[in-house]
């Protein structure tokens, strides 16, 4: 069957459009992992004082104990942003733009319903939080400051968050592409100058690095509502979208859902290997932090070609186009490839020297790259497993890509982290754990998503006969 339309996900030839679509989104990933790089290198460069030592090591730690809210506040609006993705672009390619409408608006209050509970989250629990992981209350002090700013005014990261899904799915990647750069280039310049106290400002320590991240996630949230609602994107938009709708809301969930359990894996992930490498030593959460934060720059184009294919998948699906769906999976594998190879390549190469621009201890430092070396061993499999969970999600086996990470993420990389971090060589061998889990996973990924794609085929099929 011809797609019709103008549609680019329906006439473009995949291996150019999934480039075209997916650089931006690629390039916006980067730039939202520039956040917490950014504030992680220049925490780490805070000076000790007369009664702190080593104050780079505990502001890295205080982030890393931190982090685990940061992506569950990520999970909610970017697996929410899945279901609102696949929905937009497939009713679009079934050219019901008023399903697509009301999907949008309906979004938008699921939006304001979780900034309620993190903005309470943050008002009576972060420090509960924070003090659950360490018990230094140099640390637990300089978490609980940063995580309390981030959850209270975390309206930045979901109100972005939730439009840039729905501009994904018309297609416009581009706009999304400017609006989070516009966010991350803020971030950076205000970094220094509220970490530091520069220019008037009064130094704030990792107080400042907070204000800086919220700063500038509100300015992709303003720049990109001012496209929205005054240039437009193809979709309406009013006050009657906004009522929530049982059918709707049950369309966004459907696939959201387990994208949204499955997001949030991996802050219980992070959360819990804190615990874990905290048992070692705090060095090892220190390297566990600078680590996490590098290879994102590495997995966020992962994941950006990842929601390129969802939404192309999903418009093809419902234009009953199986041979541009089969390409946007093959395509999808090689360009992610290519991005792990690059990856790995660099971190092999230049672990020591990406590692010496945080200023940590000699040990946090030497386990950091330590870490990177063996762990990149896994990435690979893990680029596979990115782009396979996006094709189950977009084939409608949501249930299929949360298996997926359970095992990445869970049954395989926890149970063996601890296993590891009983050893003699504890902090040596525990980085072990992720690389297995990813190819634990990859081999369950690859068999689901064949059992997948094979009943997209024959459904097809059976309605091309008749």
């Amino acid at each position: 069957m011809n797609p019709q339309g103008g549609n680019k996900m329906a006439e473009m030839p995949v291996k150019s459009l999934l480039l075209n679509m997916g650089a931006p989104m690629m390039i916006s990933m980067l730039g939202q992992a520039l956040y917490n790089v950014v504030d992680t290198f220049f925490v780490s460069h805070i000076p000790d004082t007369a009664q702190i030592t080593d104050m780079g090591d505990k502001a890295i730690n205080a982030l890393t104990l931190a982090f685990p809210i940061q992506m569950l506040i990520m999970a909610l609006g970017v697996g929410t942003g899945v279901g609102i993705n696949a929905m937009i672009a497939k009713n679009l390619g079934r050219r019901d733009r008023e399903q697509a409408s009301r999907t949008a608006g309906n979004a938008m209050f699921v939006t304001l319903c979780y900034f309620i509970l993190i903005f309470l989250f943050g008002l009576t629990s972060a420090r509960a939080f924070i003090f659950s992981q360490t018990a230094d209350t140099v640390i637990a002090e300089m978490g609980t400051t940063y995580l309390r700013i981030i959850t209270v005014f975390s309206l930045g990261t979901l109100g972005y968050m939730c439009l840039e899904k729905i501009v994904m799915g018309t297609g416009k990647t581009t706009i999304t592409m400017i609006c989070q750069l516009a966010g991350a280039i803020t971030n950076i310049i205000l970094d220094p100058i509220m970490i530091y106290g520069l220019f008037g400002c009064p130094a704030m320590g990792v107080a400042g690095a907070a204000w800086a991240t919220v700063i500038g996630q509100f300015v992709s949230l303003i720049v990109i509502a001012a496209v929205y609602f005054k240039k437009g994107i193809g979709l309406e938009s009013g006050m009657r979208y906004l009522k929530p709708e049982r059918k709707t809301l049950g369309s966004i969930y459907a696939i959201g859902l387990p994208a949204i359990v499955m997001q949030i894996l991996t802050p219980i992930m992070s959360y819990a290997l804190n615990l874990i490498l905290g048992a070692v030593s705090v060095s090892a959460v220190t390297a566990y932090g600078v680590y996490y934060k590098l290879q994102n720059f590495i997995f966020m184009p992962g994941y950006g070609l990842n929601n390129a294919s969802i939404p192309i998948i999903s418009y093809n699906f419902g234009a009953k186009n199986k041979a541009r769906v089969s390409q946007t999976i093959r395509y999808g594998l090689i360009y992610v490839s290519v991005i792990m190879l690059i990856g790995i390549i660099l971190l092999q190469l230049f672990a020591r020297q990406i590692v010496g621009i945080f200023s940590v201890t000699e040990e946090s430092h030497q386990l950091c790259v330590l870490a990177l070396r063996i762990i990149t061993c896994g990435f690979f499999f893990a680029g596979a497993n990115i782009i396979l969970q996006g094709v189950c999600q977009a084939l409608g086996k949501g249930g299929y890509s949360l298996v997926i990470s359970l095992l990445r993420f869970v049954v395989l990389a926890l149970p063996l982290a601890w296993a590891l971090s009983l050893t003699e060589n504890a902090a040596k061998l525990v980085w072990l754990s992720l690389p297995v889990a990813e190819v634990g996973a990859c081999f369950i990924a690859i068999l689901l998503t064949r059992q997948t794609y094979r009943r997209f085929d024959t459904r097809i099929t059976t309605i091309c006969k008749k």
